[in-house]
């Protein structure tokens, strides 16, 4: 096996981990009307991302201590101001993208606004695959609490669940799959990683079990297309990725009932 045909696989695989983590988070930030906001957390990644591409290592690497910030800065914020989370994330992301434009290099910017994945090493796949893995264990043991806390945060509180506990982890959650994310898709697409399997996954399930389970399998099956579309043309892989996430999506519709 030449090194081109590894370089493939381990793009494949780590690629099919990525999108099938975000497309089960997916479904409880969509259930939490939050599924924009990995894009905003994408957007903050870009230091990170600058950093990383100059100094040349790699990019989720470089992004994930600025998500981490970015994602501490907005739960504190949160309990401080009581501000909607959706206007705190704007407030850090714009601080964030506007300090990685001061130098990012312009030569680089493509790669860190729609995502590189062409170039991973089995260690790089390795460590994904670990740390989605994780993501998938986490978010299992806090779905059904968050989305109690989703439907009301006095009826959690009633049943004994740390609110702020468990949104901490759920933010961190996101701070991981946004910052592997950038890798596939860059600081541009994120949100909608997450975002369209989930919302393919509601339109095609019947019950909680299935959407999650269609969100995780939708991401990842339009993770492993796009990167396979990018083989065949040399077209972006990240871009091809959100556009056959949005294909299926369309193709939902038809198995909507209204």
């Amino acid at each position: 096996m030449n090194s081109g045909a590894e370089q493939l696989i381990f793009s494949l695989i780590a690629g099919v981990f990525i999108g099938g983590a975000a497309g089960y988070l997916g479904t409880l930030m969509l259930s939490k009307r939050m599924a924009l906001v990995a894009g905003p957390l994408g957007h903050l990644t870009l230091p990170g991302i600058a950093i990383a591409l100059v100094w040349g290592f790699d990019v989720s690497l470089g992004a994930f201590p600025f998500v981490v910030l970015g994602i501490i800065a907005i739960w504190l914020l949160e309990m401080r101001t009581k501000l909607p989370m959706e206007a705190l994330t704007a407030i850090v992301f714009a601080s964030g993208v506007a300090i990685a434009f001061l130098f990012l290099p312009i030569e680089q910017a493509e790669t860190a606004l729609v995502g590189d994945i062409s170039e991973t090493s089995f260690g790089n796949m390795l460590l994904v695959g670990v740390l989605c893995l994780a993501l998938l264990w986490t978010v299992k043991n806090i779905y059904s609490k968050m989305t109690l806390i989703n439907i009301s945060e006095d009826l959690a509180k009633s049943e004994g669940i740390d609110v702020r506990k468990y949104n901490l982890i759920y933010l961190g959650a996101i701070a991981v799959i946004v910052a592997l994310g950038v890798k596939v898709v860059g600081s541009l697409l994120t949100a909608a990683l997450v975002a369209i399997p989930a919302a393919t996954a509601r339109n095609l399930s019947k019950n909680l079990f299935q959407f999650s389970l269609f969100g995780l399998i939708l991401g990842a099956v339009s993770s492993l297309l796009g990167i396979l579309v990018f083989k065949v043309t040399g077209l972006p892989a990240g871009p091809m990725i959100i556009i056959v996430a949005t294909f299926f999506f369309l193709v939902s519709l038809a198995f909507k009932k209204y």
